[in-house]
């Protein structure tokens, strides 16, 4: 594994302009969006066009668009993701308080997803064509067709009509673990809560199969994809003339370099998982950063829609890094 200094602080260098171009675009696009979000937040009582034109102005909204974005730009380096319209309350507190639960249904769903996939794929190539792997494929195929909004809503009327899951929030009203991480399966595990443990699983499974579908449909179909050209290398074959077992040439010889492309495919659907939730959380009525986005677009608030991309921005990043740093695990002949 090699691991260039400079070449790393150059990667890291060449995403500062990846981030101001997605925050430049999303805060052009949100104020081309038509409606005013002091009046959305004011509702529909009597206010007077002095109050409205006082509150404009202790959110700033009276500048011109370039001052307004030159200091949400200028914020992000002291720390500062701007101040919520709707909530009255910095963004960044709104919204580090939403993470823990978008980032728990994230990790949830990646481990539903890679139990299934990662074993399914590799079956279905080492018995290609069998039973197996016809069942594998067209799981795939329906997988990555169907929306999650619909896939969603057929495991709300599947499994929780008769109160078998439950078909909101993240756990059962007074049950909550005490707060370590915020992730409350985790926290129920550190604190020995197993009551709070098994009301936060029961919550989250659904939503959590449902995110994950697709990715386990992708995954299983690239494993399944790598493992057949691998198969096929010489040096596999000189591994069998060995007198190996079908089990240490698989898992031995053959796995390590077909999981290369597989990263690719997982790292990257990491940060699709965290950006894709948004739907996910709004059928299941999931208090996580994607609900939170989409009332944060309904209620025009600016600061807190630019700043929930920006972090889903530096997600999709750090996937990308942590993409390339495991390419050099899995093949050293790779360069970071």
């Amino acid at each position: 594994m090699t691991i260039n200094l400079t070449q790393f602080i150059n990667r890291l260098l060449q995403t500062i302009p990846v981030v101001i171009g997605v925050t430049l675009i999303v805060f052009s696009l949100m104020h081309l969006t038509p409606g005013d979000p002091v009046e959305i937040m004011m509702g529909q009582g009597s206010v007077t066009e002095g109050e409205i034109q006082r509150i404009r102005e202790e959110l700033g909204l009276h500048l011109p668009l370039p001052i307004q974005y030159f200091r949400f730009v200028t914020g992000i380096f002291k720390g500062d993701l701007g101040y919520s319209i709707y909530y009255r309350q910095p963004a960044g507190e709104v919204i580090f308080a939403r993470l823990p639960a978008t980032f728990e249904l994230m990790v949830v769903a990646m481990i539903i997803s890679l139990a299934i996939a990662l074993p399914l794929g590799l079956i279905s190539a080492v018995r290609q064509y069998s039973l197996v792997d016809k069942i594998g494929t067209i799981g795939a195929l329906l997988g990555v067709s169907m929306p999650g909004f619909w896939l969603g809503l057929l495991l709300i009327m599947a499994f929780s009509v008769n109160w078998i899951f439950p078909v909101a929030g993240r756990i059962d009203f007074g049950m909550a673990p005490q707060r370590i991480t915020g992730l409350y399966l985790l926290d129920s595990i550190l604190t020995f809560n197993w009551p709070s443990f098994w009301s936060a699983l029961r919550h989250i499974l659904l939503p959590a199969i449902t995110l994950g579908m697709s990715m386990t449909a992708l995954t299983m179909k690239t494993i399944r994809s790598s493992m057949l050209e691998v198969i096929r290398e010489d040096y596999i074959t000189f591994a069998r003339a060995k007198g190996l077992s079908r089990s240490q040439v698989v898992l031995k010889h053959a796995l390590k370099n077909a999981l290369i492309p597989t990263v690719t495919v997982i790292t990257l659907n990491m940060g699709v998982l965290l950006g894709g939730n948004m739907i996910v959380e709004t059928v299941f009525g999931w208090p996580g950063l994607g609900s939170l986005v989409v009332n944060a677009i309904f209620n025009r608030d600016y600061p807190l829609v630019q700043a929930s991309v920006l972090i889903y921005a530096i997600t999709f990043i750090i996937c990308n890094l942590l993409a390339d740093f495991l390419y050099t695990v899995l093949n050293p002949r790779v360069k970071f």
